[in-house]
């Protein structure tokens, strides 16, 4: 037995990747998107048949150019989407348009969209996680398509906080970023980098861990934003880890060891008061790195969504 499946006898594996190749290649049973991944594969020639039906879709639809790019869009991720079910049993991620942000109701209609898009293309919304960034207005929107039976993913997680919030919403699925996180503490040098003990990305994941379990809180940790082996290690026993293809080959090259699994821990408990929004956007303030890193991964996401919009518009 190899390292990746000593693994997954305790956690689940996704794999974090738009690249159908790739998918099919490991076989995970879930995968996330994010435009940044989609925004790698989507020149390529096995995505034409995926572009050209969206801008058939689009065109069809009618309206201005925006109103056409943005249906162009959806429908993409959708149709790159159903490929991506094909080749596993569980669940792909999509994410929502990351302009939306902050942006309540948009999030809930454009969420909807999506899975009545899904619906049409034969996809049970069971299958689907909608992905948002954990902003408040984020939160709040999932909150509220978790109540209709829209399950979601709130990522861009770096801070016990917006963990709370995702939990006191009921949310499905949340994505701690290990890795930006511990980015973050070396750039300030306020670490080494090969300071794993000290890792302040894998300390927030073990904070969210033992607040969650304490509480019995039934919304799913997904590690993700890894940056090596050890931090995937350090994380085995958790809900679920979304890992690049480059872990996955990794972790299928090296024969089983022993690994550390994370303790299972009772709950005892109460839960506290529900936060209010003052209070959330208060303690969110007070952390330095959930305001810069929670804003540089919107923006990065909207630089790669851009750049899907530009490839787009010249069929449009």
């Amino acid at each position: 037995m190899n390292q990746l499946n000593n693994i997954k006898k305790f956690t689940n594996i996704a794999i974090d990747t738009g690249n159908l190749e790739l998918i099919a290649k490991y076989s995970p049973k879930d995968v996330t998107t994010n435009p940044s991944l989609i925004c790698k594969e989507v020149q390529s020639h096995i995505y034409q048949e995926f572009v050209n039906d969206a801008i058939y879709y689009a065109n069809k639809k009618g309206g201005n150019k925006k109103i056409r790019l943005i249906n162009a869009n959806d429908k993409l991720f959708v149709n790159i989407s159903k490929e991506i079910l094909k080749l596993i049993s569980g669940h792909v991620s999509i994410e929502l348009d990351v302009r939306l942000s902050f942006d309540y109701l948009a999030l809930i209609k454009r969420a909807k969209k999506i899975i009545s898009l899904c619906k049409n293309c034969g996809i049970e919304k069971s299958r689907i996680l909608i992905k948002l960034a954990a902003t408040w207005e984020g939160i709040k929107a999932a909150e509220t398509l978790e109540k209709s039976g829209i399950n979601c993913n709130l990522t861009l997680i770096f801070s016990l906080i917006q963990a709370r919030a995702c939990a006191e919403a009921r949310v499905y699925l949340i994505s701690p970023f290990i890795g930006r996180v511990s980015d973050w503490y070396v750039k300030n040098k306020k670490i080494k980098s090969n300071n794993l003990y000290l890792d302040p990305g894998i300390k927030l994941a073990y904070k969210i861990y033992n607040f969650y379990r304490q509480r019995n809180y039934k919304t799913i940790m997904m590690g993700a934003s890894f940056r090596n082996l050890e931090q995937i290690y350090s994380l085995v026993g958790y809900d679920a880890i979304t890992i690049s293809p480059i872990f996955f080959e990794q972790l299928n090259c090296i024969k089983k060891s022993k690994i550390y699994v994370l303790p299972k821990i009772n709950s005892n408990l109460n839960r506290i008061k529900n936060l209010s929004e003052a209070k959330f956007r208060w303690q969110y303030n007070c952390n330095t790195i959930a305001i810069e890193k929670l804003s540089e991964g919107i923006r990065l996401f909207f630089n790669d969504q851009k750049k899907i919009d530009n490839f787009l518009s010249k069929y449009l």
